[in-house]
């Protein structure tokens, strides 16, 4: 599915997901640097985002895949 991250100085780093109208604070990632590894954000779900470089610029729009089952 289609995810915008950003990062806002009073939230952090945030997940956009425009087909649901959802926004989610990152609350958990298994890499600091992001990329290549999972997400969890407030709502409980984990995405996994694709590798890309760590000094890769917000916002960006990715293809992220939920885990734990079917694409909503």
């Amino acid at each position: 599915m289609k995810v915008m991250i950003r990062r806002s100085p009073e939230s952090g780093l945030s997940i956009y997901v425009p087909k649901k109208d959802l926004e989610e604070p990152v609350v958990e990632a298994e890499h600091e640097t992001l990329w290549g590894g999972w997400v969890r954000i407030a709502n409980g779900w984990v995405l996994d985002l694709p590798e890309m470089a760590a000094d890769t610029r917000l916002p960006i729009t990715v293809n992220a895949r939920k885990r734990g089952g079917e694409e909503d």
